[in-house]
């Protein structure tokens, strides 16, 4: 018997889809809040435990957890961990075999860089194939692929003064792309795409991925894809991709809001001591912030302040208030205590690290579960597609990559 949704689905991967659809769902009363936007989480009363635990932490337990929230987790008294784990632990894709030549990197960022010289090593390119690189930028891996793997490229990107400055890098370096400004969310763009084309793209983001792919469906192109930022869509609820996904979250009563996937995105590469503490401190000032507004309007109610790049930050914590107010229309009085709010900030910084770690731990499971969903669109589509690792997550941790090609050389029905 055919399950609805099944169909062309791999066996692993459809277990791993479902598992963690079934976990995101029966946990998600615990990651869906999120700690800085409350002074008491909904579910602290039925995980009264939990919370104390995670409150109990010292910095060196909350850094380690950060950095891996699987190894050695307090949380595992409560929460699946080892089985979260285990379902994450995706294939490492082949590693390169050796270093590009160090002058294919001219003009491009040291590790963005190195992303690119995992990535083009796992193009498995088909005899007689045309090969593009979705949402080019200035053509940096478009450049890289051309010369890696002796092929011509197109290089789609929408912003004319990017495509200008490919095209002089491309002439000076003397490689073979054609930089085209494209939208590559405009329509009729399939006719530009065949079973004989082969779509790469490193870190397309939101709707630019799934568009990439919703074509590839249709036109039967492969795929190498690194997905990012699946939270930049237009649509404020989630929309499963493939059949598979949409059954699976209908069953277990799992709704994605555009904030839920940002989640899966928010890992970042430890960055250097000095932005780290602009950081903290920026987010120490926005609680600051919160427990100032509650009491001026009389609503123990999180307030949305506009990002300010950390650049351009206040130099003191008063200043800073003063401009939030005014980006919310909020009057203040000459006279307040600036520092006590400050320091109550802070506090609520050190409450929010602890409590947000079990997101942390739900995070690299929706981004899995996300690229699961993407390629089970293409499986059920006739491709023969597999999904793994392709960098060490210290390179970058968006290093899942979805390897796909229809398995007939034709568009998928």
């Amino acid at each position: 018997m055919v399950v609805p949704g099944q169909e062309g689905v791999d066996p692993q991967a459809n277990h791993l889809l479902a598992r963690l659809t079934e976990l995101l769902s029966r946990w998600q009363p615990l990651w869906r809040p999120l700690p800085f936007q409350y002074r008491c989480l909904p579910w602290h009363d039925d995980f009264a435990a939990l919370g104390e635990t995670l409150l109990g932490l010292s910095e060196q337990d909350v850094v380690r957890l950060q950095a891996n929230p699987f190894h050695a987790s307090p949380l595992a008294e409560w929460l699946p961990v080892a089985e979260l784990e285990a379902l994450v632990d995706l294939p490492i894709l082949s590693p390169p075999v050796a270093s590009l030549p160090r002058e294919w990197g001219q003009h491009v960022g040291g590790r963005k860089w190195s992303q690119i010289e995992a990535f083009v090593e796992q193009l498995r390119i088909k005899p007689g194939e045309s090969l593009v690189e979705w949402c080019a930028g200035k053509g940096h891996l478009a450049r890289t692929l051309a010369r890696r793997h002796a092929v011509d490229v197109t290089a789609l990107e929408w912003q004319g003064a990017l495509c200008d400055e490919g095209r002089q890098l491309a002439q000076r370096q003397g490689v073979a792309v054609d930089m085209r400004q494209q939208d590559v969310m405009a329509s009729q763009l399939e006719q530009a795409l065949s079973s004989q084309t082969h779509i790469a793209a490193l870190h397309a983001c939101g709707d630019l991925h799934v568009r990439l792919l919703q074509l590839a469906a249709e036109t039967g192109s492969s795929v190498t894809l690194a997905p990012c930022c699946y939270q930049r869509t237009r649509d404020e609820v989630y929309r499963p991709l493939s059949r598979r996904a949409k059954a699976l979250i209908e069953a277990h009563d799992l709704l994605l809001s555009r904030e839920d996937l940002a989640m899966s995105v928010q890992e970042t590469v430890t960055a250097p001591g000095g932005v780290q503490r602009s950081r903290e401190r920026a987010n120490a000032w926005r609680l600051g912030f919160d427990e100032w507004q509650r009491q001026v309007r009389g609503i123990d109610a999180y307030l949305p302040v506009p990002s300010l790049a950390y650049g351009r930050m206040p130099d003191n914590f008063a200043d800073f208030c003063r401009w939030a107010a005014q980006q919310k229309g909020l009057s203040h009085a000459t006279d307040v205590d600036w520092a006590s709010f400050e320091a109550a900030g802070w506090r609520r910084q050190c409450r929010v690290k602890r409590l947000e770690l079990v997101r942390h731990l739900f995070r690299r499971p929706l981004e899995v579960w996300l690229a699961l969903d993407r390629m089970t669109l293409l499986t059920e589509s006739g491709f023969d597609a597999e999904l793994g690792i392709f960098c060490d997550r210290e390179l970058t941790p968006r290093n899942l990559l979805l390897r796909a090609s229809h398995s007939s050389g034709q568009a998928g029905a």
